[in-house]
């Protein structure tokens, strides 16, 4: 007898439909067919043990289990449930009228318990679009499928509990969310806040201007200035995600297997920050069986690289193209996949290998030249792609111990929401075009206009703190977005006079 079950599998954030055939007769051994890997081939075994335990048997026939399309490969320990209750109904153990209805997916203990899986979310919008009529998987899962509406999620604990709910001897009741509940409940939830960092005004203020426009930032100053903190905070100002850009960033996390036992909807931008010492492979992503990196994992969100010298220049130089294109292509022998990638870049820096260069108390160890090469291990074209440039200052001893309580969050958020809207409003009708940072170089001479003063004003700063050519789009988006934030339709001279300040790295007299 053939039974047929239906599965899926995730390429880059979507999923496949997988149809399980398994078919039972005449003959001897087990046969899986259909490019399964290794984790797929050695769930006969943890099969066998589940129906064992339950008091069901492994046909001593010829069974082969077949996964089709067989020119996809199928990876991963998440076919257990389907092949065992496939293998079930094949040998006519039970019945399953309804096995057809639904998605299974689940890995099986020798026990018959289910442990969680990896990209249940992109499986569950993959059901609901294929009109399946629910999803069956494993009770840690079901919070994250419950996203997705008209979709009957049935979380179950075991291998047992899912034979009695397809015989109709158990009643389980769908798992359901609120998902717009869980979204607005949970936007305002954040660990740090800007109310905590005393001092550093101006930082505070180059921040409010990257999350305005969307801008890469790179912080120059000695250790404990608080550029770490300051990165910490940043997502906390940004703009709160809309629906469509949690559910986005929820299926990436999905997809890698972080989002952790009953997680629902990622509802706050995600902030990651990777050691030094990561690979290429781990900050694009990739492998074997390509898996999103760290720039994928901040999509919508932060990434901050401290340290940034400290980081392999191969592993730098990787992320040049998805800063430009905002996604990330990995290509294989077999395979091609798509992750998206719009994130922000925070890096933070030293401005010398001993920390103290331009320090306004402690001298600088450094040799003659040592300071220019060390800053030189960014190379130009990386921050070519960085459009606001901040030195830090420690923090005097005065504002540290102020009474003053400093500016919080919220605030800052709805001045840069107020700038962003503008923004959006201006974009509107561009592709893929909804901040100042993404603004292609031919639109800029159409957003960016400045009068003569301003002319003159940029030629000037040009000549005499000697700005690189690349430096001038970069003010002119800068400039845009401090206008913006100030709720004004031209670039006036004092927005130009404050964007200039923030490409300290591009002065050539910079460092010696």
């Amino acid at each position: 007898m053939v039974a047929k079950t239906f599965g899926s599998s995730v390429s880059g954030v979507d999923a496949k439909l997988i149809t399980i055939e398994v078919n039972v007769g005449q003959g001897t051994n087990f046969y899986m067919v259909g490019l399964p890997d290794s984790a797929v081939k050695e769930s006969q075994q943890r099969v066998e043990s589940a129906l064992k335990y339950f008091g069901f048997r492994m046909p001593r026939q010829k069974v082969v289990v077949n996964l089709a399309p067989a020119d996809i490969r199928k990876e991963g320990s998440s076919y257990d449930l389907p092949i065992a209750l496939g293998i079930l109904k094949a040998s006519e153990q039970v019945g399953f009228p309804e096995l057809e209805e639904y998605i299974i997916m689940g890995e099986l203990s020798l026990d018959g318990q289910l442990r969680p899986i990896k990209g249940v979310l992109p499986i569950a919008i993959e059901a609901r679009k294929r009109g399946f009529k629910g999803f069956i998987l494993p009770q840690a899962n079901a919070s994250e499928a419950s996203i997705v509406n008209n979709l009957d999620v049935i979380g179950v604990d075991s291998l047992e509990e899912a034979i009695g709910f397809l015989e109709g001897e158990k009643d389980i009741a769908p798992t359901a969310s609120d998902t717009r509940d869980i979204f607005y409940d949970s936007l305002e939830d954040y660990e740090f806040d800007f109310a905590d960092v005393q001092g550093q005004e101006n930082i505070k203020r180059a921040m409010e201007i990257a999350a305005a426009g969307g801008h890469n930032v790179v912080m120059v100053g000695p250790p404990g200035a608080g550029k770490t903190m300051i990165a910490k905070r940043l997502p906390s100002i940004l703009p709160p995600l809309t629906l469509q850009e949690a559910l986005e960033t929820t299926k990436i996390h999905s997809v890698a297997g972080r989002l952790g036992r009953d997680a629902a909807l990622i509802a706050q931008r995600p902030y990651r920050s990777p050691h030094h010492t990561i690979s290429d492979v781990a900050l694009v992503g990739g492998g074997g069986n390509p898996q999103p990196g760290e720039i994928s994992l901040s999509h919508h969100g932060v990434l901050f690289l401290d340290e940034l010298p400290e980081f392999k220049r191969t592993v730098l130089e990787v992320m040049r193209q998805p800063l430009e294109e905002r996604r990330v292509t990995i290509s294989r022998a077999k395979i091609t996949v798509d992750y998206p990638a719009n994130f922000m870049l925070i890096a933070s820096m030293n401005p010398c290998p001993c920390g103290y260069y331009n320090h306004p108390e402690k001298e600088c160890v450094c040799g003659p030249g040592v300071v220019q090469r060390y800053l030189n291990k960014v190379s130009g074209p990386l921050l070519d792609r960085i459009d606001i440039h901040v030195e830090v200052t420690p923090v005097k001893f005065e504002e540290m111990t102020a009474t003053r309580k400093a500016e919080n969050s919220k605030s800052i958020r709805e001045r840069v929401v107020v700038g962003r809207e503008r923004q959006m409003k201006r974009f509107e009708g561009e592709n893929n075009i909804y901040c100042n940072a993404m603004m292609p170089s031919h639109m800029v001479k159409d957003v960016c206009h400045i009068n003569e003063a301003g002319k003159v004003l940029l030629k000037t700063a040009m000549e005499k703190l000697g700005l690189s050519a690349r430096a001038y789009d970069r003010i002119l988006k800068v400039s845009r977005t401090i206008a913006d934030l100030a709720e004004s339709e031209d670039i006036k001279v004092e927005h130009l006079a404050e964007a200039i300040q923030y490409r300290s790295l591009d002065r050539e007299a910079w460092a010696g």
